[in-house]
């Protein structure tokens, strides 16, 4: 199978949730346009509750995502099934570090100015 051949199969599944995909991308940046706003940094912001939370939700990612695959962790057998329930745990980590993050600093933000 060629690359193009895989690009097109990737696009026709991705397709009926393409306004799933530019919704959460819409909120994520409006987010971080919104803290950015307000003073976010993503250098000078530490925030060791979003990051355990990132890291919590990115290791129960190890039991749901072959639940929403309509798989189990028992048919999880070879190297590359591991991998890739691996690197979906550590996608889930990222993305909700980056929704955590600035919206901890809004958070911390506001509760301070009152």
């Amino acid at each position: 199978m060629t690359i193009s051949g895989i690009l097109t199969i990737i696009m026709y599944a991705l397709a009926p949730f393409a306004w799933l995909i530019v919704a959460g991308v819409v909120i994520v940046v409006g987010l971080h346009l919104l803290a950015y706003l307000r003073g976010y940094q993503v250098t000078r912001h530490r925030s060791l509750v979003a990051l355990l939370l990132a890291v919590l939700i990115g290791l129960t990612a190890l039991v749901w995502v072959p639940w929403f695959t309509n798989s189990t962790l028992s048919y999880v057998a070879t190297v590359f099934d591991w991998l890739a329930l691996i690197g979906a745990a550590i996608a889930t980590f990222v993305v909700a570090l980056v929704v955590l993050h600035p919206l901890s600093y809004l958070i911390s933000d506001r509760l301070t100015d009152s």
